[in-house]
């Protein structure tokens, strides 16, 4: 990941991702192996996954997940309808109109 480092925030996001992911596979009486075969990862990977390690790919996660059947979990992340801040934000450039501009009777005079 060369000189980025991510908040603590979000590592302790990722980390508890992959608590839940490892808490869903031993709940299926799964394997390390055996979750990792059925998602076409390598074993290491999936054991990255769960331990939280910040570099394992974005499609992986996805993948593992779907593998579990919890990709529908992910429905409401950064679903634009639930971004109120970004929503205001489009708001507040949005141009005001007062209506649209009547023609008087001067507009014709030459």
């Amino acid at each position: 990941m060369g000189n980025f480092s991510i908040p603590p925030q979000v590592s302790e996001r990722v980390t508890l991702l992959g608590q839940r992911i490892r808490v869903a596979r031993i709940r299926r009486g799964w394997s390390v192996l055996d979750l990792a075969r059925k998602a076409g990862v390598n074993r290491n990977t999936l054991t990255a996954l769960e331990l939280g390690k910040p570099g394992t790919s974005i499609g992986v996660c996805l993948t593992v997940l779907w593998v579990l059947g919890l990709e529908k979990s992910l429905d409401a992340v950064a679903d634009p309808d639930t971004d109120v801040h970004g929503k205001a934000l489009e708001a507040s450039r949005r141009p005001t109109r007062a209506g649209k501009r009547r023609k008087t009777r001067n507009d014709y005079d030459f």
